[in-house]
């Protein structure tokens, strides 16, 4: 928006942000929940669980680092063509994403260092030293 005044100056308004977008940030603040709908959505979450597991659905192992980082290898090891993709039934190889699995294994190393047991540190150094040197030997 330009204006001149009478003694000849032109005003120019450079901002990247308009008044009218900031309005739009503060309204996505206000759809941020509050901790008793997060309660809520956990309740009514495990309901939800529960009642798929009382109506004969076979229950998933239970969710602890030691799954989750089985999970990652796991995905891994598809992408790196150890492994059988169980959607398609197919071995193929992909290894730009096997090499971010492994970094992202790599950066929960580094993240939790000092907070693992004794087991979980020793499982996620060995699948570690395993992925890593598969992904050396295929990109050989």
């Amino acid at each position: 928006m330009a204006e001149k005044d009478d003694k000849g100056f032109v005003f120019r308004d450079r901002r990247k942000v308009k008044p009218e977008d900031l309005e739009e940030d503060r309204s996505r603040e206000e759809t941020i929940p509050n901790e008793a709908q997060r309660e809520e959505a956990a309740r009514e979450y495990e309901k939800a669980v529960n009642s798929r597991e009382e109506a004969g659905e076979r229950p998933l192992p239970k969710v602890d680092f030691s799954t989750f980082i089985f999970s990652l290898a796991s995905s891994a090891l598809v992408h790196l063509g150890e492994v059988k993709d169980p959607l398609t039934g197919q071995v193929s190889t992909n290894l730009q994403l096997a090499r971010q699995i492994i970094d992202t294994l790599g950066m929960l190393e580094e993240k939790t260092k000092g907070n693992l047991d004794e087991a979980e540190e020793q499982l996620l150094k060995s699948l570690l030293y395993d992925l890593r040197i598969k992904f050396v030997q295929k990109v050989s």
